[in-house]
């Protein structure tokens, strides 16, 4: 019982500090600063709470070297940021969006001076919200899911709870993400690794940014455009499910100090 407090509160305690990211730093102070500071505030308080729930590391969250992220990483990034192409390709042939060159941000010159910073930032944001809704649910609170459905429907619906700045844009917004959620979820599932999950998830939000400065588009079916995102991530959880599931996800691993 001692256990499960603890690691309700450092839940709360790292919600705290992912919410008030878009709260504090980018609706109250409009600071761009603030607002990346607290999210990657939220990854590195992960580490001591982590630790003082007797893990090694990030182990609470299966984030470890020990859990492939070698491999999962790479290939979940490669992955995501394909898929958010084909989206889009997609969306410019079937008029769901519309070329907009006057959106462009300098082509592939600027997209290279400014790959450093949108891979970090990324990478950060993605990090930060799968600890979260996905990797502390796995393993820090100590929930014995009743199979890996479950647990992928629970940490999709955490998911889409956890944007509590969107949930007035409606239901097309909440099954949006919520179809994130499962692809997501899956893959941490079945690889026994958050890796899987953040290589994924920072794939297409980096997917995003690259999109924008070398294929510029606006919307012009907004009903549809989200559409094209939910079957990128419906085709991506589709490939996740055809994956034999690793040797770490079929075992307990011992990530305890």
């Amino acid at each position: 019982m001692k256990n499960r407090w603890r690691a309700m509160l450092a839940f709360v305690v790292l919600w705290l500090l992912y919410q008030s990211a878009e709260g504090v730093g980018g609706r109250w102070l409009h600071s761009f600063p603030v607002q990346a500071g607290l999210v990657l505030s939220c990854v590195l308080v992960a580490w001591p709470l982590s630790r003082w729930l007797g893990y090694r590391g990030y182990g609470a969250y299966a984030l470890t070297r020990r859990h492939g992220w070698q491999t999962w990483l790479p290939a979940g990034l490669l992955l995501a940021v394909l898929a958010k192409f084909a989206a889009v390709r997609l969306g410019l042939a079937w008029g769901v969006y519309a070329p907009d060159p006057q959106t462009a941000s300098g082509g592939v010159a600027s997209l290279l001076s400014a790959l450093p910073l949108l891979l970090l930032s990324t990478f950060v944001a993605s990090l930060a919200e799968d600890i979260l809704t996905r990797g502390f649910w796995y393993r820090a609170a100590d929930v014995h899911w009743r199979g890996g459905v479950v647990f992928v429907l629970a940490s999709s619906t955490i998911y889409v709870l956890n944007h509590i700045y969107r949930l007035a844009d409606g239901p097309l917004e909440w099954f949006t993400l919520f179809s994130f959620g499962l692809a997501y979820a899956a893959a941490l599932w079945r690889s026994g690794s958050l890796w899987a999950a953040v290589g994924l998830h920072w794939g297409w939000n980096l997917g995003n940014g690259v999109v924008d400065a070398t294929l510029p588009a606006t919307v012009v079916d907004a009903r549809m455009a989200p559409c094209l995102s939910i079957g990128a991530h419906l085709l991506m959880l589709l490939l996740v499910l055809a994956l034999p599931t690793s040797r770490v996800a079929s075992q307990v691993v011992d990530e305890r100090q």
